[in-house]
């Protein structure tokens, strides 16, 4: 599904004129005071435009962190984005105008990433890259208002049901409730067994902690928490107490470094068993430290993407294209994060070009009526329904350290048993 060259639309309807009218009058009582009558109305070749776009350009926005705890995953997406822009541009751009990326570094600070909201508000059509569960939601209540499709790097369940919002892939309880289902199925769990669950504060791990409880349950099978900080890297007491509540496995909803500490402490110990963990716990660059042993040998991710040692042509390809433009840099699962996530950003606005309009509402309107969206680069995402996620589907993959991205596929993507009974009961 790559995005090429669209033409726009030559001679629209007097119907269609005015309801790009209507569209204009609304969208400037729902966009930010300073956004108010900057750049709207119908280009010169009748397109509808908005805040972000001009005759020549689209620009987009990227709230990332360059500096903080997530500045390797942050230095990724920003790349891969940008290597889509490029590669965009060089092919004529989308209906007739270059893409522009503005990148504003909030370093995980959600104070600062509010206020750089404020900044890039006004002259970008949408966001396809926001990191941060806090920071997206302080946010949340602007970006609804200014009705900014925005693509966050986090995966709470509590993100779905917002219209311009759009969490790619799965969320955190659906990942868990598949990591419970691996480990009945290969691991030999059964009625009766713990497993321990150690994870974030926040929604990232209350949302995980609720897969997985209701996955324990459906299975006979009870989950002991520990409630860890993100500052937590040493997790040596949360092992001390789960090895005493004989847990048989460990799911972990945390970051690399806790990951890590996780495994390494669970090896020395004499706790080996199975682990699972979430896709933002792991980095390849753990493969380097003296954990990278245990990891091998103990555990497992759960992720709505393939890893980007895959086969895919896609992948391949998009692998293959970063070395070359960017050779000093590790490819990671950000890199593919980031780049289909300016795919899809890429196929929104060329569907609204198609309809005749660019402006913010008709993005979201082109985002939402796709429900096979397929970048070539993982599993078909269907983003017609608001409150449900764009995928179920789920691979895991394997720590492996000769392998590009450090991961392996073990499992092809699919979705766990359970699933579609859990999110029917919400």
């Amino acid at each position: 599904m790559t995005t090429r060259h669209t033409r726009r639309p030559r001679v629209r309807a007097a119907g269609a004129v005015l309801a790009g009218t209507l569209a204009l009058l609304l969208a400037a009582t729902g966009c930010s005071s300073k956004a108010e009558g900057d750049g709207k109305g119908d280009a010169a070749d009748g397109v509808r435009t908005g805040p972000g776009v001009d005759d020549d350009t689209i620009r987009l926005g990227a709230l990332t962190d360059l500096t903080g705890p997530y500045a390797t995953l942050g230095k990724s997406i920003v790349q891969a984005q940008q290597m889509w822009a490029d590669e965009t541009n060089a092919e004529g751009g989308i209906c007739d105008r270059k893409v522009e990326i503005v990148v504003k570094d909030h370093g995980y600070d959600v104070q600062k990433a509010v206020t750089a909201y404020a900044d890039i508000a006004p002259d970008v059509v949408a966001l396809p890259q926001v990191i941060g569960s806090p920071v997206v939601a302080a946010l949340l209540d602007d970006i609804e208002r200014d009705r900014m499709l925005t693509f966050p790097q986090a995966w709470a369940a509590s993100l779905l049901g917002k219209d311009a919002v759009q969490v790619l892939g799965t969320t955190y309880d659906v990942d868990m409730i598949a990591a419970v289902d691996h480990l009945t199925r290969t691991k030999g769990l059964k009625k009766g067994d713990t497993i321990g669950h150690v994870y974030f504060e926040g929604d990232y791990g209350a949302n995980a902690l609720e897969g997985s409880t209701w996955a324990a349950e459906r299975a006979g099978m009870k989950v002991a928490g520990q409630k860890i900080q993100a500052t937590d890297t040493d997790l040596s007491a949360q092992v001390s107490a789960l090895r005493k509540q004989g847990v048989k496995a460990v799911l972990i909803s945390a970051g690399p470094a806790q990951t890590a500490s996780l495994v390494g402490v669970a090896a020395s110990r004499g706790l080996k068993v199975p682990v699972v963990s979430s896709a933002p716990g792991f980095a390849p660059q753990l493969m380097e430290t003296p954990a990278a042993p245990a990891l091998a040998a103990m555990l497992n991710v759960v992720s709505a993407a393939p890893a980007v040692s895959s086969d895919l042509p896609g992948v391949k390809t998009m692998v293959a294209s970063y070395r070359k433009k960017y050779p000093d840099s590790p490819v990671d699962s950000g890199v593919l994060s980031g780049y289909n996530a300016a795919k899809l950003i890429g196929e929104d606005l060329a569907k609204a070009c198609e309809a005749g309009g660019l402006t913010r509402e008709d993005v979201v309107k082109a985002h939402r009526s796709q429900s096979n969206a397929d970048t070539g680069l993982g599993t078909p995402q269907d983003f017609s329904d608001v409150n449900r996620p764009a995928s179920t589907e789920t691979y895991v993959l394997k720590p492996d350290a000769k392998a590009v991205g450090g991961v392996v596929n073990a499992e092809d993507a699919h979705t766990a048993p359970g699933v579609e009974e859990y999110l029917s009961s919400r």
